[in-house]
């Protein structure tokens, strides 16, 4: 996939390019499914540009799994027809092949489809960074916004996995999904603070967004530390009052990856994949993410 400008879903297109061959270190694996992220869609409109610097035509997507077609010099961690998972710091994983540093892969757990497989890296990580960020620990009271989501499945399911009780943000159709995982859905708008002092008169602990700057606002509302208020989106709001904002880059290494794919192997947690979708159909695919309404994730299968 493709992008020469900025803009909407309409901009992408497929382009067809050299099979890419391995430079020292590197593997080249064919995609067999590369999960699509809101990150970027505000790559790709620009709006990202202040801290993600695109260079155009820019390819796309981080998220990927699939098999081993070809090893650069140096490599012996893997070989060809190995399963593999990982991501692309390149973006360039919503393509059919792709070359990737061996540092950035591990080996795909059998238990693992392919989709949940391509899907893992960006919300497994981050949601890992985002608990690590508050200082999760067991018996506290821990709200997340857009807790349906990609990452907000997985965040909700690690928090109770680490011993917290969770108050899930999100709308009353996710209710049932929500409270078979353990997590108490509060709905979002108007009132969300009054329910949320309802839910937690003792007060809640820590405070986790994934949507947006006014649920910055929010927490800090609620009376929470900003040491323990953590935004995986609002980059400025973080940094004009001062909360962290930790994600996907701060926990990206084989080991947290390696320790979430393992938690997923195991049905401790449950990616659960809304929607798949061919390359050729990619703009349909972030259509349904920029609405914002999907639990879970997508998935492209090349």
């Amino acid at each position: 996939m493709r992008f020469d400008t900025f803009g909407g879903p309409e901009v992408l297109y497929v382009a067809e390019i050299p099979m890419p061959s391995p430079g020292p270190g590197e593997v080249v694996v064919a995609v067999r499914a590369a999960g699509v992220n809101p990150g970027e869609s505000g790559i790709r409109t620009g709006a990202l540009e202040f801290k993600y610097r695109t260079a155009l035509p820019s390819g796309e997507g981080s998220d990927l799994a699939g098999v081993v077609t070809a090893t650069g010099p140096g490599v012996t961690a893997f070989a060809p027809g190995d399963e593999v998972l990982g991501f692309s710091w390149t973006r360039s994983s919503h393509a059919t092949h792709t070359a990737v540093p061996v540092t950035q892969l591990i080996p795909k757990p059998a238990a693992l489809s392919w989709e949940v497989a391509g899907a893992l890296y960006v919300v497994a990580c981050t949601a890992y960074a985002a608990t690590r960020a508050v200082g999760a620990r067991s018996g506290e009271t821990i709200a997340v916004s857009a807790a349906a989501g990609g990452v907000g499945t997985l965040t909700v399911q690690l928090l109770r996995h680490l011993g917290a009780r969770v108050l899930a943000i999100a709308s009353p159709s996710n209710r049932d999904w929500l409270a078979a995982h353990g997590a108490e859905q509060i709905t979002y708008g108007e009132g969300l603070a009054d329910r949320l002092r309802a839910a937690a008169p003792e007060g809640i602990d820590a405070f986790i967004d994934l949507f947006g700057p006014q649920y910055v606002d929010l927490a800090l509302e609620l009376g929470i530390p900003k040491d323990r208020i953590n935004t995986i989106i609002a980059f400025q709001s973080a940094e004009r009052l001062g909360v962290k904002a930790e994600g996907s880059e701060d926990a990206s290494t084989v080991d947290v990856l390696t320790y979430m794919a393992g938690l997923v192997a195991d049905g401790i947690l449950e990616v659960p994949i809304a929607a798949t979708y061919a390359l050729d159909d990619v703009a349909k695919a972030f259509e349904e993410v920029d609405r914002r309404h999907t639990r879970g994730k997508i998935v492209l299968l090349p």
